[in-house]
């Protein structure tokens, strides 16, 4: 039988990524094509980042009457 993993929905807006966002090959890719090797806990902090990024570009987009996020909702900085 096949083990599957659940984890409860929280309504924490912090919350850490639940199931991986990242395409883990094309990341690892990247990574090997700039001459590094992939730690195996890279990809979950990365994971983890991305995730990061998404609340607060939704965030932005709310701040601002707007439901859709949009690319510049991801700029970091003025």
């Amino acid at each position: 039988m096949a083990k599957a993993k659940k984890k409860a929905a929280g309504g924490g807006g912090a919350m850490r990524p639940t199931e991986m966002l990242l395409v883990s090959s094309k990341v690892r890719q990247m990574i090997k094509d700039a001459d590094c090797n992939t730690a195996g806990d890279a990809l979950d902090g990365l994971n983890g980042y991305v995730g990061w990024l998404i609340q607060q570009a939704a965030a932005r987009a709310k701040e601002n009457g707007r439901k859709t996020v949009r690319a510049h909702d991801f700029m970091v900085g003025g």
